[in-house]
């Protein structure tokens, strides 16, 4: 019985246990539900975060890639509403240049004064109509008629400068007419045919320059201002190029306006700079800014240039400092101190404009490389050149630290120079 008790007692106990058993069971079982979809609404509310985070992110790429967009576009309309404001601005003056030229040099030579307008219409639109159809229509007709309309661009100029000289000596003698209109056009031809003659020639100057802190002798060399378009195109970049692998320089380094915006860019268009034996360097000039610095880039990723847009890189010893052209005077002044220049070490600065030497100098830099002057290009222009910049051509003392300023590899409208010349610049730099 005890036994019978005891089994029954301990069958009774073991039942209620049991019961507790089961009951546990289903807890366990609840808690691992519980468990499973906490863990399921965990994951979820992750997942919900990472895609809320990735929807921000794609949001974020599209709010800047619109804004680029827009900006892109906007730098568009501006370029096009500056281009339309320039060519109305030149064709009036262009005209009335024409005009005055042929009704002045007409009347000396006793031609029909009916005609001078027509003539003066007619010279002064072949360079913008020229222009536009080799810009957007680009054929071999349209690049000759843009070198014919080029040519007689400078031509022009020579005839306005030696007219208003003949007007100007008419006041005090008495010179006479027709045989003062035959000398002005003898002359003028002369000086055109030698300008055009000059333009043929590419010359290499040699410059030395001491660079202090400079620890071994480095060889450079500048081009600057090469207008690749209608009138200088590969056959051209070819020869500069053979050019300057002749002279066996550590790097060269273009300091802008190496597109003129003449003739529309292509890619490929550049590639032959990929020939250059050293590392080449470069930053944008005036013309780039015509052309779209952005299209330009990417005409130029295709080859091995290393453009420094508000950057430097580091070069055997040196610091190769790079600063975009801009319309503000104050550029370099805001750009530089940005760029960590370690003042206890070379640096050469690549800047467009032979301008703001002062904040060179006093951010570290020990050479500034600029160009754009062409140095005026054609006698007497360059006079009027030298009362926009102080400096114009050639190396100038800014005490430690030393500006030279390239006249250009090539010419800009008229493929003609008198007075100047093309350059490719040797920079020989010594330890100081």
């Amino acid at each position: 019985m005890a036994l019978g008790r005891g089994g029954g007692e301990g069958g009774a106990r073991d039942a209620p246990d049991g019961v507790q058993a089961g009951r546990g069971g289903r807890k366990g079982k609840d808690g691992r539900k519980r468990k499973g979809l906490g863990h399921r609404l965990t994951v979820a509310k992750e997942l919900t975060k990472k895609g809320g985070e990735i929807l921000d992110a794609k949001i974020t790429q599209a709010r800047t890639e619109s804004r680029k967009v827009i900006k892109r576009e906007g730098m568009t309309v501006h370029r096009m509403m500056q281009f339309a404001v320039f060519f109305t601005v030149f064709t009036l003056i262009y005209l009335l240049i024409n005009y005055y030229v042929v009704s002045r040099l007409g009347g000396t030579l006793g031609l029909s004064r009916t005609r001078f307008l027509y003539a003066a219409l007619l010279l002064t639109l072949t360079f913008p109509v020229a222009q536009l159809i080799e810009r957007y229509l680009a054929n071999r007709f349209s690049r000759l008629l843009y070198i014919l309309a080029s040519i007689w661009m400078g031509v022009l100029f020579f005839l306005f400068v030696t007219v208003v000289a003949y007007e100007v000596l008419g006041l005090f003698l008495a010179l006479p007419a027709r045989e003062s209109g035959l000398f002005i056009l003898a002359f003028v031809a002369i000086l055109s045919l030698g300008a055009l003659i000059n333009n043929l020639f590419v010359t290499v100057k040699s410059v030395e320059i001491p660079i202090p802190g400079l620890q071994r002798e480095t060889r450079l060399v500048q081009l600057s201002d090469i207008h690749y378009g209608t009138i200088r195109n590969s056959a051209f970049l070819k020869r500069i190029v053979r050019a300057t692998n002749a002279l066996n320089a550590d790097a060269v380094l273009v300091t802008g306006d190496l597109v003129d915006g003449s003739a529309p860019m292509h890619p490929g268009m550049f590639d032959e700079l990929n020939r250059l034996e050293a590392p080449a360097y470069y930053v944008t000039g005036n013309h780039e800014e015509y052309e779209g610095v952005d299209d330009v880039f990417a005409i130029l990723s295709s080859t091995n240039l290393r453009i420094l847009s508000d950057s430097k890189e580091d070069f055997g010893g040196l610091q190769i400092v790079g600063v975009d052209y801009s319309y503000d005077k104050r550029r370099l002044e805001k750009v530089l101190p940005t760029l960590s220049i370690d003042r206890n070490r070379p640096a050469i600065l690549l800047y467009h404009v032979p301008e703001g030497a002062e904040q060179a100098r006093q951010n570290g830099i020990s050479l500034q490389l600029s160009g754009h002057t062409h140095d005026g290009q054609l006698f007497p222009f360059n006079f009027l050149v030298r009362l926009a910049f102080k400096n114009v051509k050639g190396l100038y003392d800014f005490g430690a630290m030393k500006l030279y300023v390239s006249p250009g590899t090539s010419t800009w409208g008229p493929p003609m120079r008198l007075g100047s010349r093309n350059e490719i610049t040797l920079l020989d730099l010594k330890p100081a």
